[in-house]
C-alpha cells in the first residue's frame, strides 16, 4: 500500500513539475482576450506550435512593393503588442515597407525570476517556425527577426542552431551572463550566429546589458560575425521609454542596408535564386 501511494505521490510530481516548466497558457489565453479587443493596426491571427494555439498579429506593410517581413518576440511575461518596444515597432516598420508580425512567446507568472525561463526554450523553435511558415504562404522570403530583453535569449537560441530561415537579426536590450542556467547563456549563442545583426541598446540600459557590451562584441567575434553593428541610443532605457521614434528610425535604417533587396520584377530567376527576396 505504503509503495502505491509513494508512487502515485512520484507520477503527481512528475505531472506538477512538467506543468510548471512549460508556458503558463492560462495566461497566454488572458493576455490574448486583452490584446485582441485593444488591436488598432494590424490583424489577430492564430498560430500553431506543436499542440498549442498562440496569438500572433499581423500588419501587412503599407508600400506598392514590400522589402519584406519582420517577426518580433518580446521580452519576459508581456504579450506581442506590448506598448513598450514591440508596439512602435510591429505598427510602424509597414509604412516602410516591412510587414510585421509579432507572437506570443513563452511566458510564465509576474513573479518568475530570470532563471526560470530556461525550460522554456525548448518552446521556441517551434513557435518561431510557425511564424516563418505562417509568412510563407504570405509569399515572403526576406525574414527577419527583431527582439526585445528575453526575447533575445529566445532568438539567440533559435538562431544559434538553425538560423537558414533568417537574414538577418535585431536584437534589443540583450544582456549576458556566463552564470545562471546555460539554456539562457546568450555569449554561447552568439558565438555560433553569423547573421547580419544589429546589437541595440540605451544609454541608460539595464546594468546586465551595459556591462556586457564588450563581451557580447567578442562573441560575435569569435563567431567569425563581420556584419554586426553595436548601438548606444542616448538617454534611452531599456524599455526606449519617450524614444519610440528614435529606436524604429534606427531599426529601419539599419534593416534597408543590412537585410539584402528586393530583386527586381524583371529581374531572371536564375540571376537572383541567391538573393534574398521580400515578397513575389
Amino acid at each position: 500500500m505504503r509503495k502505491r501511494i509513494f508512487s502515485i505521490i512520484i507520477i503527481l510530481l512528475s505531472i506538477y513539475s512538467s506543468t510548471i516548466s512549460g508556458s503558463d497558457t492560462a495566461k497566454e489565453k488572458r493576455w490574448a482576450d486583452q490584446v485582441i479587443d485593444g488591436i488598432i493596426v494590424g490583424d489577430a491571427v492564430w498560430l500553431k506550435a506543436d499542440s498549442t494555439k498562440f496569438l500572433g498579429i499581423y500588419t501587412e506593410n503599407e508600400l506598392e512593393t514590400a522589402k519584406g517581413a519582420v517577426i518580433l518576440l518580446h521580452g519576459s511575461g508581456v504579450h506581442p503588442n506590448w506598448p513598450d518596444v514591440i508596439q512602435p515597432l510591429r505598427s510602424e516598420l509597414p509604412a516602410y515597407g516591412w510587414t510585421t508580425l509579432s507572437i506570443q512567446m513563452p511566458i510564465l507568472a509576474n513573479d518568475a525570476k530570470y532563471s526560470d525561463y530556461a525550460p522554456l526554450m525548448k518552446e521556441v523553435p517551434e513557435r518561431i517556425n510557425a511564424a516563418i511558415d505562417y509568412l510563407n504562404t504570405k509569399f515572403y522570403k526576406n525574414i527577419i527577426i527583431i527582439a526585445h530583453s528575453l526575447g533575445t535569449n529566445m532568438a539567440n537560441s533559435y538562431l544559434a542552431n538553425d538560423a537558414k530561415r533568417v537574414r538577418a537579426y535585431v536584437a534589443i536590450g540583450m544582456n549576458g551572463s556566463n552564470s545562471g542556467p546555460d539554456e539562457l547563456n546568450n555569449f554561447k549563442y552568439l558565438e555560433k550566429i553569423t547573421l547580419p545583426l544589429l546589437d541595440i541598446y540605451g544609454s541608460i540600459d539595464l546594468q546586465a546589458v551595459l556591462d556586457t557590451v564588450k563581451q557580447r562584441k567578442r562573441a560575435l567575434r569569435n563567431a567569425g560575425n563581420e556584419n554586426f553593428r553595436q548601438v548606444s541610443v542616448l538617454g534611452a532605457d531599456h524599455f526606449f521609454t519617450g524614444l519610440d521614434a528614435e529606436l524604429v528610425r534606427h531599426v529601419k535604417s539599419w534593416l534597408s542596408n543590412h537585410s539584402g533587396r528586393l530583386p527586381e520584377p524583371e529581374d531572371n530567376a536564375d540571376e537572383t535564386k541567391n538573393e534574398p527576396t521580400g515578397q513575389q
